[in-house]
């Protein structure tokens, strides 16, 4: 006995659903070893949940061109950096949390638009890439706390 054209339909969407959610996961693992996300989170997955100043919504870029386009959730203290991903994509992206002391910064321009450059880990040297207004919050938020400036290509 065959079924219905409606049943068959109905497979159908079932298994094109779980093939974009499928594609959709394996997507986030490779963004998160690409871009270094999962290397940090192996030393600076924030154990608990942040509570200092931050900012939903937010761009930010790691290495190798991994972008998050405002669904960063970006947060500091007067002890580090806090990052975490928009819930939907958060797989193998856990909450970061980095010492202040394992960051350097240097502040750079890309055509037009002024960045600041976060190294993430002192023998990681993950680049996370925000923009200077996102900066200057993060800054005023970590207080003396913030790191010394290195060289500037401004």
């Amino acid at each position: 006995m065959k079924a219905s054209p409606n049943v068959q339909d109905s497979y159908s969407v079932l298994i094109s659903i779980a093939g974009i959610v499928g594609i959709g996961v394996v997507v986030l693992v490779i963004i998160s070893h690409v871009g270094g996300w999962a290397s940090l989170a192996e030393q600076y997955r924030c154990p608990e949940p942040f509570t200092g100043a931050n900012w939903n919504f937010q761009r930010g870029q790691f290495r190798w061109l991994a972008g998050y386009n405002n669904c960063l959730r970006v947060g500091a203290d007067s002890h580090g950096l806090f990052i975490s991903v928009f819930p939907l994509f958060r797989i193998a992206h856990p909450p970061l949390y980095v010492p202040w002391r394992e960051i350097s910064v240097t502040r750079k321009r890309v055509f037009w638009i002024r960045q600041v450059q976060l190294l993430l880990g002192h023998e990681l040297k993950i680049p996370f890439t925000i923009r200077e207004s996102l900066a200057k919050k993060l800054q005023t938020a970590a207080g003396s706390s913030w790191p010394a400036e290195s060289g500037s290509t401004l």
